[in-house]
């Protein structure tokens, strides 16, 4: 009898059946296994025999997806993923803006153009490049760093000591994974490539400020100090922009000072004849940009002088209807303009508090009352506690946008009566917007976002303004350069210290793009608490 052999040899493995290629790309580009398994168990074998005969089962397409590395096809499936949400979500966006925005108008005829050019398809295809060299880029830099650590990379490390402490070093993937950021050069160049180039670099700043807060750099600040002190910079580029340069002023931000001045933009009376001119917003903002030049002319009353056969400067005739039944005691023009019935400033300014308060009071109510449905669990747990809290957050912001708005128009009277005529003829504009920016004093604790937003678009503003002047020229691809240099300092960020980056959405977003799954660095850690409630300050 033949002894037993000591170490028998494994049975063997059963031959795997051949898989059709195009199946097996099929499935490891579009579905995961673990999400094959689900869609198998609650869908495929709900359906008919013959759909159920011709699906893989799960065993078999998890085999499949072991065959070759699983990162390069999950980085191909959220690509993917991310284009085709995008472009239904730009389509979405489209149908619902011109619904909504198109009502009463006649639709217009957009210009026809090929697909591959198409603006929506092209930010699509975009985003998702950027996902998918991003991931790529981070796991290939990642296993380099750490290949490049072992006793192996001896020699290389001597013959290129700086390069490999660079390419050691703890941020070299996330720096380096940056650069996929160049991928949006997809999307054409216009406002909203821009947008995003500023947001990003704000973005990077504000999160470069937290970084240094939490290593201690400030601990020593005065309690005034906070973010609030950029907005008297911005609101006073802003308002100067929205006199002289409208063209290169956001027409949404315009549009939402003029709706809320009630006071000091005189509108067309109901009995006025329809068939005589009446001066319309912009152009009252035209004029007043024509009195700066003019060195802020004095008003002659055509009352008091009604034998002046030229009471009004050839350049301000447009606003003779509003300024000629003007108060006689009324010595400036630009007065005559703004408040012609009322010769006191003072009171022409409490009366725009008293008037523009309670819309906007009303405003901000709405606003920030459908920014707290997501919290509606803590209003049913302590619903006087959230909603005091709502109502003062609602309180503060109301009074800070009337009295920088009112205070904003109010400087006009004010330099006039104060100052002499050639005195900074156009630079009081801007201080008169720093003046109504100092208002955000009152939100500087839990205002940020306000304050960057407006940052972001006077940063937008000073840029078209210098180009429209020829301050500067720019050069071509400078939007992407900012935009992946913001990326960048992001990413160093977020690896340097999670914490620093506010935002449960932000961080979360940032694991997805490094394929560490949507999940957030900083929950379990002892500042998990701290850092909620400063994200929900913020």
């Amino acid at each position: 009898m033949a002894s037993a052999e000591p170490y028998p040899s494994p049975p063997p493995s059963p031959v795997p059946s051949r898989v059709d290629p195009i199946l097996r790309n099929v499935l490891r580009y579009t579905v995961s296994a673990k999400e094959y398994k689900t869609l198998h168990d609650y869908l495929i074998t709900r359906s008919p025999p013959a759909v159920r005969k011709r699906a893989p089962p799960p065993a078999r397409v998890n085999s499949i997806a072991r065959v070759s590395d699983d990162h390069n096809a999950a980085a191909i499936r959220a690509s993917l993923r991310v284009f085709i949400v995008s472009q239904i979500g730009l389509q979405v966006w489209d149908q619902l803006t011109a619904r909504i925005f198109g009502r009463g108008n006649p639709p217009k005829k957009k210009p026809k153009t090929s697909v591959f050019r198409s603006p929506n398809l092209r930010l699509s295809l975009s985003l998702s490049l950027i996902l998918l060299l991003h991931r790529l880029l981070f796991r290939f830099l990642t296993r380099l760093r750490s290949n490049l650590a072992s006793k192996d990379a001896d020699p290389f490390h001597r013959r290129n000591p700086r390069i490999a402490r660079a390419l050691t070093s703890r941020l070299a993937p996330a720096a380096g994974a940056s650069l996929a950021g160049f991928a949006l050069g997809v999307y054409p160049a216009d406002q909203l490539r821009l947008t995003i180039a500023i947001y990003f670099a704000t973005r990077a700043a504000e999160y470069a400020y937290n970084l240094f807060e939490n290593v201690g750099w400030f601990r020593n600040k005065p309690w005034w100090w906070g973010s609030w002190m950029m907005m008297p910079l911005a609101t006073g580029q802003l308002l100067h922009a929205f006199v002289f340069d409208r063209d290169c002023f956001p027409k949404a931000y315009g549009d939402f000072i003029l709706s809320h001045t009630p006071n000091y933009l005189q509108r067309r009376p109901a009995a006025y004849p329809p068939s005589l001119p009446w001066p319309e917003p912009n152009t009252v903002v035209d004029s007043l940009a024509t009195m700066s030049r003019l060195s802020w002319p004095p008003f002659i009353s055509p009352m008091l002088f009604p034998d002046n056969p030229s009471p009004l400067p050839s350049a301000l005739t447009s606003i003779s209807p509003i300024t000629s039944p003007a108060h006689p005691s009324i010595p400036h023009l630009s007065c005559a303009l703004l408040h012609p019935s009322n010769p006191s400033c003072f009171k022409t300014f409490l009366t725009y508090v008293l008037t523009a308060f309670p819309p906007l009071a009303k405003f901000f109510t709405l606003v920030f009352t459908l920014f707290s449905l997501p919290r509606f669990k803590l209003y049913l747990s302590s619903p006087f506690k959230e909603i005091n809290m709502l109502a003062k957050r609602v309180l503060r912001m109301t009074l800070f946008i009337t009295m920088a708005i009112g205070t904003s128009w109010g400087s006009i009277c004010f330099f006039a009566n104060t100052f002499p005529r050639h005195f900074l003829p156009t630079q009081r504009w801007f201080l008169g917007g720093f003046l109504g920016g100092l208002w955000g004093f009152l939100e500087r604790k839990g205002g940020r976002s306000n304050f960057l937003y407006s940052v972001r678009m006077s940063i937008d503003s000073t840029w078209k303004v210098g180009k429209k002047r020829g301050w500067w020229s720019g050069i071509k691809g400078g939007d992407l350069c900012v935009f992946v240099m913001g990326l960048m300092v992001i990413n160093m960020i977020y690896e340097r210290d999670a914490r620093a980056v506010q935002g449960g959405i932000v961080r979360k977003g940032l694991g997805f793009l490094r394929a560490e799954g949507f999940v957030d660095r900083t929950i379990g850690t002892s500042e998990e608490k701290s850092n909620r409630e400063k994200d929900h300050a913020e």
